[in-house]
Parts: C-alpha cells; sequence; structure tokens
C-alpha cells in the first residue's frame, strides 16, 4: 500500500459516516477516485458511483456500502442527560464508557456513555447495560443546555475512535465494515488506471448507502443502473478468537485471503468465475456459506430488476460492530488484486445463465 493510498485510507476510517449521513465520507471517497473515472453519479440518498467506459451496453458493477452504526438522540432528560436508539447494529453492550461525536447544528459535540462506577454496583446482582438504561452525557446540566449546544431529538453520533496500525499487520478502528470495502474498491480503480487497462463494458464502482439498516442504498441504486453482473464486497467474521462457534459461524480466519460466499443469493456461475480468478492469479482465499440470505447488498443486486447474477467477495474481520474491528493488511491486498482480475478477465456480454 502506497502513502497517497495509506493516508486516504486512515482519513476515510477516521471520518464518521452513519447511516443515512454519508455525505462527508461519500465527498472524500469521491475526490480521492476522481483521477481514476470518467464520470461519476450520485442519487438522492448520497450512493456515490464512480464510472468508466459510459454507454457500453454491457454493464458491470462492484459495490461496497459507506455506511457505519450509530446512534440516535431519542430523548433529552431534565438533567441534560440524553437516552438514544441505534441507527444499524450498535451494540449496547460495549458503549458504557465509550466517547461519542454528535453531530448538532452547532457542529460536532463531544459526549460520554456513562455508567455507575463499580464501588456503587451490587456484586451480586449488577445491571448489564441495555437499552433501556444507557444515557449520554454532555457535560450539561439540563435540556435547555443541551439543546443550546445544537442537540435535538434525532441528532446522530458515532463512537468517538481513530484507528490505528497493530503490529505492522491489522488495521484497526471503528466503520471497517464497510468503508474498507470502499477503500478497496477505489484501489481497483487505482489500478486499473495505473496498468492503463481498457474493460470492454461499462463498469459501475457504487459506494452504497444505508446498509446497517437493510440494504436500501444498493435497492435503489441497482434499480437505476440495471447491470448484467455484480460483484459485492463486504466483510464477514474471522472466527478463530474465543467465543465464536466454527461449526455454527463458519471457519474464516484472517491473513488467509477474501472469502467467497455460496448461497442463494450468490450466483453459483459468478462465484465459480470468480474462484477461478483467484486460481488462475494465485491469489488465496477461503469459501463460507449462507443460508437464507447473505445479509449484505449482495441480496437487493441479486433479486433486483428482472435478477442479476452477483457474488459476494468478503473481507475477514475480528470484532465487528466495535470499536477494534480488525482487519489483515494481506488481505485487503489479496481482495484488491481477486476484484482486479475479475474485472480484467471479464469479456465483453459474459453470460452467466445457468440453462
Amino acid at each position: 500500500m502506497d502513502k497517497q493510498s495509506k493516508d486516504f485510507l486512515i482519513a476515510y476510517l477516521n471520518n464518521a459516516s452513519p447511516t443515512g449521513f454519508e455525505a462527508s465520507g461519500q465527498q472524500l471517497w469521491l475526490s480521492y477516485i476522481q483521477p481514476f473515472i470518467d464520470e461519476q453519479l450520485t442519487d438522492t440518498y448520497g450512493t456515490a458511483v464512480g464510472i468508466l467506459h459510459p454507454g457500453a451496453a454491457y454493464r458491470v458493477v462492484i459495490e461496497a456500502h459507506a455506511d457505519e452504526i450509530g446512534w440516535f438522540v431519542n430523548y433529552i432528560s431534565p438533567e441534560g442527560y440524553l437516552y438514544v436508539v441505534r441507527n444499524g447494529g450498535s451494540d449496547h453492550q460495549i458503549a458504557p464508557s465509550m466517547r461519542v461525536r454528535i453531530q448538532g447544528t452547532k457542529g460536532i459535540v463531544t459526549g460520554v456513555f456513562g455508567w455507575p462506577a463499580i464501588h456503587v454496583r451490587e456484586r451480586s446482582n449488577e445491571e448489564s447495560p441495555t437499552m433501556k438504561n444507557l444515557f449520554v452525557d454532555v457535560g450539561a446540566d439540563s435540556k435547555k443546555e443541551v439543546e443550546q449546544m445544537g442537540i435535538h431529538v434525532g441528532s446522530v453520533m458515532t463512537f468517538e475512535d481513530q484507528c490505528v496500525e497493530l503490529n505492522k499487520r491489522y488495521m484497526v478502528g471503528r466503520g471497517l465494515d464497510n468503508r474498507m470495502g470502499g477503500f478497496m474498491i477505489a484501489e481497483v480503480l487505482k489500478r486499473l488506471k495505473a496498468r492503463k487497462q481498457t474493460l470492454p463494458y461499462t463498469l459501475y464502482v457504487v459506494n452504497a448507502v444505508q446498509e446497517e439498516i437493510g440494504l436500501r442504498g444498493a435497492e435503489m441504486i441497482a434499480q437505476r443502473l440495471k447491470p448484467h453482473v455484480a460483484f459485492i464486497t463486504d466483510v464477514c467474521h474471522d472466527t478463530q478468537s474465543p467465543l465464536y462457534n466454527k461449526k455454527t459461524q463458519g471457519d474464516q480466519q484472517c491473513g488467509k485471503g477474501p472469502v467467497i460466499s455460496y448461497g442463494a443469493a450468490v450466483h453459483g456461475k459468478v462465484a465459480e468465475y470468480v474462484e477461478a480468478a483467484a486460481q488462475k492469479k494465485r491469489i488465496p482465499y477461503q469459501r463460507m456459506a449462507a443460508s437464507r440470505s447473505t445479509g449484505t447488498d449482495t441480496d437487493a443486486f441479486a433479486y433486483s430488476n428482472e435478477g442479476v447474477p452477483s457474488a459476494l467477495v468478503s473481507l475477514p474481520l475480528k470484532y465487528m460492530h466495535t470499536t477494534v474491528e480488525m482487519a489483515h493488511l494481506h488481505d485487503i491486498e489479496q481482495l484488491i488484486e481477486l476484484l482486479y482480475h475479475s474485472l480484467v478477465q471479464l469479456p465483453k456480454n459474459k453470460s452467466f445463465a445457468y440453462l
């Protein structure tokens, strides 16, 4: 990873992009990919698309999602404490003592998830954090003071945490799910440009919004672009650390390469094509199975229009939906290369029909 790429990755990860409020992250992303694309578009809810070779009849998508989990202010007490509801799959168990950045009308306000000191908790009957007892303290003494800070019911917040590099091997921080995907598809564009590759089709590089609340951005943009094939990238669980069950959650490991999914929403012919590309270029990869659905934007693309043959290639991730998500630098590099070679090897008007 060169310095330009790494500087962008760190800035992109450190920027807050909660679901429904992704604009600042999308601006960073579009600015970075600008030298590598021919055109761009954004839709009404903020999904951003970089386009190569516009106008070709055959249309290909590579996609990631841009949003991260967060919280909404749901109630402000007379004493000035904030009570919250989830924005996406935020984890109530890790919230106590975490710092947050609240997007107020007057700018960013720092707050903390408070919690009673260990000295005053009864060990025999300790109360666990739940959505009913979590609260945020912004240092205010009244509801009026909170409102004067620019905070209101509906203000969105994210955990405040900066990404770091661990053991020269891992990137660690919040929001790797799935801004790491946005980074990787941007790097595919950068490599296509640097290696002077001309594709025989229109390529849409899609950074979709609102995945964390039901794949909504992908649903909208799939209807607009009407691709003939889609390659989706997201994250999946590394299941090697304690408290994971490989029998029910699969056997994926950071450092052993990207993970190719199999399941009903994943088109078998496209998955086989990606696997063949990996084998041809000797890119290490792993496999995982999805049950009824993948839970990713793959589902939205696969079942859009009259059906879009779609594959899912995932980045193994430790500790998903925490502030210490961990991705291996080797896997990041190999996933970029796998997407790149899948695109370069794809012939014009490729049919993935089963019959």
